[in-house]
């Protein structure tokens, strides 16, 4: 009986770890060897998953990182870690920047503001709850709209003079999810959703219109790119998955999901290839352009653009 067990197995194992070393020759990989020495790098959600190895790829390269992370222990035991595995006595700064709460991004960002340069923002923090749940941010926005882009936006917009003075190179990760995700302001305003609606999704396709009119109003003092990691292994999707899921989807994760490195590094290749420095506004996957299949709309991305602006100013103005 075993015998026969493993006279399938052994051959399904095999063709299964071919398949996965197949899929991963597609993945991605920056290639450059760009150096860092003297840059400033500011990494959001850099305690862990996709963060964690962003932050950890730039000290590596010699950047001075600042680890943005809602829990301000687990980002100084994130820099430890990273401390330990470099040998070249990286310099790391845990900072506390709770996205959901528009009064810690601000509070972080004066702290931030007395840098002369910001060279590289990596806006990659980020929730994902379960379709049923409706969730609200301490100032009353859907969550994953206050975390996932109106946290960002505003941390941007403070930072504009430095990132400028830097012309800096500004990530946004956002994912190819976006293509399922619909923009409507005034639900958004409203928290007016249809059941069911994928939120997580809409919050990504904010993500990409952020990235675009972002680098249409600053064309030529900064460098915007969007990335989608692909599917990744972290605890972003924490909140939605049980433990039966993770049996279910065992072989499809074996073949179709990245781990944490694998998802860094089209984010890290925006970050730091010279080839990029003439582009701007584009989305990429796999360390190259990515081709959405959402047709998007200028006028949307200044309204979006506008909305969050009023959104940040009725929370902020209302002392």
């Amino acid at each position: 009986m075993m015998y026969q067990i493993s006279l399938y197995a052994i051959p399904t194992i095999i063709f299964l770890v071919a398949v996965r070393k197949y899929r991963e020759r597609k993945w991605g990989k920056c290639q450059n060897t760009v150096k860092l020495n003297g840059k400033v790098a500011l990494v959001t959600g850099a305690n862990s998953g996709i963060g964690y190895e962003i932050a950890k790829e730039l000290a590596a390269r010699g950047a001075h990182v600042i680890l943005a992370c809602r829990n301000l222990e687990k980002a100084i035991a994130a820099a430890a870690e990273i401390r330990k595995s470099l040998q070249n006595n990286p310099v790391l700064e845990p900072l506390e920047l709770d996205l959901s709460s528009l009064r810690s991004v601000q509070s972080f960002a004066k702290i931030v503001n007395e840098y002369e340069f910001i060279h590289i923002l990596v806006n990659n923090a980020g929730v994902a709850y379960p379709r049923n749940q409706r969730l609200q941010s301490i100032d009353g926005f859907e969550m994953h709209f206050a975390v996932n882009h109106l946290g960002h936006f505003y941390l941007t917009t403070l930072l504009e003079k430095v990132l400028v003075r830097s012309r800096a190179r500004i990530i946004v990760v956002a994912s190819s999810l976006h293509e399922k995700g619909r923009l409507d302001l005034k639900a958004i305003r409203n928290l007016e959703f249809e059941e069911g609606e994928n939120l997580y999704a809409n919050s990504k396709l904010a993500n990409v219109y952020f990235a675009q009119e972002l680098a249409r109003r600053f064309k030529k003092s900064m460098n915007v790119h969007a990335v989608c990691p692909g599917w990744v292994y972290t605890n972003l999707f924490r909140h939605s998955f049980k433990w039966y899921h993770c049996i279910l989807m065992v072989p499809v994760a074996f073949l179709y999901m990245r781990t944490a490195k694998q998802g860094s590094e089209t984010a890290i290749y925006c970050a730091t290839e010279p080839s990029l420095d003439e582009e701007t506004g584009l989305m990429y996957k796999d360390c190259k352009k990515y081709n959405s299949k959402t047709i998007f709309y200028d006028k949307i991305a200044t309204q979006l653009w506008d909305e969050s602006q009023d959104m940040v100013n009725s929370c902020i103005n209302q002392d």
